[in-house]
Formats: C-alpha cells, structure tokens, sequence
C-alpha cells in the first residue's frame, strides 16, 4: 500500500519531538521525554503503542477498529495499538505529538521553539 507508515519512519517521528530519545527496554525500542514513555514498538513488529487518552482511545477504536485497538496491559491507561501497514502518515505525525504532549512536562511543552521541529534529514 502507497503511502503507508514503516518502522523507520515511526522512529524519525518520535526523535523529532523535542529532547525524545530512544531506549530498549522489554526487547522493544521505547520512545522517551525525560525518561517517561510516550510510544513504543519493535523495529520487525507490525505495530507500535502510543500514549493516548481514554476519550482517544475510544474514539479511534471506534473509527477504524482494523487499525486501533486498545493496548495490551496498558490499554486501560489509554495506550493505543496501531496497527502501522494501515497508517498513514499524516495520522502518524498527529498521534506521535500528541502522545509526547501528554507525556512531556508541561514546562517543556509550552517552552518557546518546542512546537514540532522541521523535519532532519541528517543523522537519521
């Protein structure tokens, strides 16, 4: 399917986010703001969680129950699993923010110039 999210550009995703950084733990890559998880996957699995709220959660279960479903063991905190050969990418960027929004301190989110950084080419 054109158009579709990899591994590698959910990872782009996450380290775009300001002071995110990447960390394996539980065999998986954890995407993190000031040691706290916002996202994570593995980099040959077919899908990644994500922090969402409840209210998220349910609504993109709802929208599109092929794609979302609520994580295992953490679903009940709002943890979203996405399913990513049917994401796309615009939806991505939108869920990866959102997700290191509800983690970062608030201070880091409202800090002038940390609103979502153009796109890095090198490096990554």
């Amino acid at each position: 399917m054109i158009g579709r999210v990899k591994f590698a550009e959910f990872r782009r995703l996450c380290l775009d986010q300001p002071e995110a950084e990447e960390l394996e733990t539980w065999g998986e890559a954890t995407f993190r703001v000031r040691g706290r998880i916002f996202a994570m996957g593995a980099p040959e699995g077919s899908s990644v969680s994500v922090k969402a709220s409840l209210d998220d959660q349910a609504g993109l279960v709802a929208m599109d129950p092929k794609t979302f479903a609520a994580s295992a063991y953490t679903g009940r905190f709002g943890w979203v699993s996405v399913r990513l050969s049917r994401l796309r990418p615009p939806l991505a960027e939108k869920l990866v923010k959102n997700a290191w929004e509800r983690t970062a301190p608030r201070r880091l989110v409202r800090k002038p110039g940390a609103e979502r950084p153009g796109r890095r080419t090198a490096g990554r």
